[in-house]
């Protein structure tokens, strides 16, 4: 459950928070887990359209390898061969740009429930020299990051050596997304896990963006001397630089807005007392936001201008136009019910595809016979 239900609501809303709220949900009068987001852009340029000057066309999604089990984090080897982990079965698989697929290993301490499992996966930028792959993961009693050896040549992974542990587990709110930022520091996207009060707590794990280093320190000049980038967030699960630096982040709202925000170091998002913008100069407020069953969103990519979004329970990929500047176009949907729940699209390396894995063997899809999948999308 990405989205909490109704009936477990613990935050405070702004006065404008619930003007919205209330004709969201005349809109959309259930709403069900992981499964809530169409696109308004709060802080976009006019003019900026549906695709901006380096907006590249969208070729047909083909499928690389099916028949995964939940395939979540998925980062690039050098040869352009991808690992993928599974969030059920705890396995990474490599898949070749051919498609051909092998069983890499198994990260061992994995406790897979509801939401929970193994999330995010990053390849160390500097393998195969640091031959390390980092992964995140819920075990029994919370969630953690650990940095596991790999040989390229066997195809096969070491033990996990944990880095950073007790961040706060729940069966829904797990985060997971990691991603290493383009000043070589490992970033780590959680949720609230159910405690929404946690995500503005500096001292907490939970509701973050986290920022460490590859041995597990926080980096040095963090705002608060510790682990926190950001704070004030619900369940952030899609993290993406543009060239400029920039860091965009996707975000599960509650009942009324997914989000996607331009992340500033110290800066306040806003959960639980506000969710979407309206916060004030206290919080700051969220480029785009969307209608729940427009988003639910899940990975993020960027390719040329555009910052591309996986969404589970709109089951589409939204491209938003980059100006360069901080700002936003507006958004555009592709594959719209074509390919089911979409969680992951992360961009080749040679950046003439996206890689997108679907989210259909979860609690709230309905799986093809060869579902999970993992699909290359032509950049064109």
């Amino acid at each position: 459950m990405e989205r909490t239900p109704a009936h477990t609501r613990t935050h405070t809303y702004t006065t404008r928070t619930l003007a919205l709220l209330g004709a969201a949900l005349l809109a959309s009068a259930c709403s069900t887990p992981e499964a809530n987001g169409v696109g308004s852009g709060e802080n976009t340029e006019p003019g900026g359209g549906s695709a901006g000057a380096g907006a590249l066309d969208l070729g047909q999604p083909e499928d690389l390898a099916t028949g995964f089990d939940v395939p979540w984090g998925i980062d690039f080897l050098p040869d352009g061969s991808a690992l993928v982990a599974q969030r059920d079965s705890a396995v990474v698989a490599r898949v070749a740009p051919d498609g051909q697929t092998s069983e890499a290993g198994t990260i061992e301490g994995v406790a897979h429930g509801g939401e929970g499992g193994l999330l995010g996966l990053a390849v160390d930028p500097e393998f195969p020299e640091e031959p390390y792959v980092y992964v995140y993961y819920t075990t029994d009693s919370d969630n953690r990051v650990s940095r596991v050896e790999y040989d390229d040549e066997a195809d096969s992974l070491g033990d996990p050596e944990v880095i950073l542990d007790g961040i706060p587990a729940a069966n829904t709110h797990n985060g997971g997304r990691i991603e290493f930022g383009p000043d070589g520091y490992l970033y780590a996207a959680t949720g609230d896990a159910q405690i929404p009060d946690s995500s503005q707590d500096t001292d907490s794990l939970a509701g973050k963006i986290l920022r460490m280093t590859t041995t597990g320190d926080p980096a040095p000049d963090n705002p608060f001397d510790n682990y926190a980038y950001s704070y004030g967030h619900r369940n952030v699960q899609g993290l993406a630089w543009d060239e400029a630096e920039n860091l965009y982040a996707t975000e599960f709202g509650q009942d009324l807005l997914d989000e996607v925000n331009l992340i500033e170091p110290g800066n306040n998002y806003g959960w639980p007392e506000v969710e979407g913008p309206g916060g004030g100069d206290e919080y700051t407020d969220p480029l785009i936001t969307w209608e729940p069953a427009e988003a639910s969103p899940s990975g993020a990519a960027i390719a040329g201008d555009s910052l591309y979004v996986a969404s589970l329970r709109g089951a589409r990929l939204w491209e938003i136009p980059l100006n360069g500047d901080g700002t936003v176009g507006e958004p555009e949907a592709h594959f719209v019910d074509e390919l089911g729940r979409l969680r992951t699209v992360v961009t080749a390396p040679d950046g003439d595809a996206l890689w997108l894995s679907t989210s259909n063997l979860d609690a709230w899809g309905s799986p093809a016979d060869d579902d999970d999948r993992v699909m290359s999308v032509p950049l064109e």
